[in-house]
C-alpha cells in the first residue's frame, strides 16, 4: 500500500514545467534523458533544442505538459552572446576548425557596425549550418559534415526582433570582438547571424560565446541546475514545478464561460469572435484547452480539464 501511495502522490506532482538550466557539454537530449531519471517519468520533453557548447535556459515540459512542447517553442528566445571577427569556423563557433581568415588592421567603425547590425533585424533567410540538426533527405546535417559531405541546405525564413551591441568594440591581435543581445523566433541560428553580420562587414566571423538567457517566459536567473533539482526531489519538494498556464507561449488567451467549459469537456465546437488560428481558453486561472479556427467556430485540440 505504501509504494503504491507514494507513486499516486508523485503523479499527481508531476505536471507542470522546470525552468532547467542546461550545462555546457550537454545536450538537449542528454539533460530529457537525465531528469527522467531523477524525476522517475517518462513524460518529459524539452521546448527548443539549444547546441551542447551553450548554456542557458532550457524549458522542459513534465506530464501533461508536454503537451504544450510546440507552444513554448513558437515564444521568443533572447540571448546574449560575443561576435568574433577576423576568422571564420566550420561550426560557425569557437569548436570548429579555421575555414578563413580576415585580419582587422585598423580599428572598425561603431556606426557601420551598428547599421550592419540593424540592417539583420526583422524577418530574414538564413540558410542553416552544416554542423545542425536540420534534416535533409532524412539525414541530419551534421552527419553529412562528419562524413567531410557537403548539400544543399533549405533557405528558412525567421524574424529576429531585437538585435544590438552590447560593449565597445575590443582588439587583440588581429581580431575584433563585441558582445551582443538578440531577441528571436524559434529555429533561428545565431552562430550563422554571426557569421551573416561578418560578411556584411567584409570580414570572416564566427560567435566566440552564446548563453540562452531567455526561453518560454522563463529567465535564466530562477533556472534550476540538474543536481538543484535532484536534491529538492530527494527532500519531495516538488515547487519546482511551474503551472501549464506558462507553457502557452504567444497563444492569445480568451475566458470561456461555464456552458463553453462543458462543450469544451465533452469535444463540441465552440462560438468565439477571433481571426487567430488557435487559442488557449480559459477559465479562471486554469487552462482548459487549446481551441483550434475550424471557419466561424472553434475546435477542442487539446483539452486540459480533470
Amino acid at each position: 500500500m505504501g509504494n503504491i501511495s507514494e507513486r499516486e502522490i508523485r503523479k499527481q506532482h508531476m505536471n507542470g514545467i522546470i525552468n532547467f538550466k542546461k550545462e555546457a557539454g550537454m545536450t538537449s537530449h542528454d539533460a530529457v534523458f537525465k531528469l527522467r531519471k531523477i524525476l522517475k517519468t517518462k513524460k518529459i520533453g524539452h521546448g527548443g533544442t539549444l547546441d551542447p557548447d551553450v548554456v542557458g535556459v532550457l524549458p522542459i515540459a513534465v506530464g501533461k505538459a508536454t503537451r504544450l512542447v510546440e507552444f513554448m517553442q513558437d515564444e521568443g528566445k533572447v540571448y546574449e552572446g560575443e561576435i568574433t571577427l577576423g576568422y571564420s569556423t566550420t561550426t560557425e563557433d569557437a569548436s570548429g576548425e579555421v575555414v578563413a581568415e580576415t585580419p582587422v588592421l585598423s580599428p572598425l567603425d561603431e556606426t557601420i557596425v551598428d547599421e550592419a547590425i540593424s540592417s539583420l533585424t526583422g524577418p530574414i533567410t538564413q540558410i542553416p549550418p552544416m554542423y545542425s540538426a536540420v534534416k535533409v533527405n532524412g539525414r541530419k546535417l551534421y552527419e553529412y559534415a562528419r562524413a567531410g559531405q557537403e548539400v544543399e541546405r533549405p533557405e528558412r525564413q525567421v524574424t529576429i526582433y531585437q538585435f544590438e551591441r552590447t560593449s565597445p568594440i575590443s582588439y587583440e591581435g588581429h581580431l575584433a570582438r563585441f558582445t551582443f543581445c538578440v531577441k528571436c523566433s524559434k529555429g533561428t541560428y545565431i552562430r550563422t547571424l554571426s557569421v551573416d553580420l561578418g560578411e556584411k562587414l567584409g570580414y570572416a566571423a564566427h560567435m566566440s560565446h552564446l548563453i540562452r538567457t531567455s526561453a518560454a517566459g522563463m529567465n535564466l536567473a530562477d533556472a534550476l541546475s540538474l543536481d538543484q533539482i535532484a536534491e529538492r526531489v530527494a527532500e519531495e519538494d516538488y515547487s519546482f514545478l511551474q503551472p501549464l498556464e506558462l507553457g502557452i507561449g504567444d497563444l492569445l488567451k480568451v475566458e470561456l464561460s461555464d456552458e463553453q467549459v462543458e462543450d469544451v469537456r465533452n469535444g463540441r465546437f465552440i462560438s468565439l469572435v477571433s481571426d487567430e488560428a488557435e487559442l488557449a481558453g480559459f477559465y479562471g486561472e486554469k487552462l482548459v484547452a487549446i481551441l483550434e479556427k475550424r471557419k466561424d467556430q472553434f475546435k477542442p485540440r487539446k483539452v486540459f480539464l480533470w
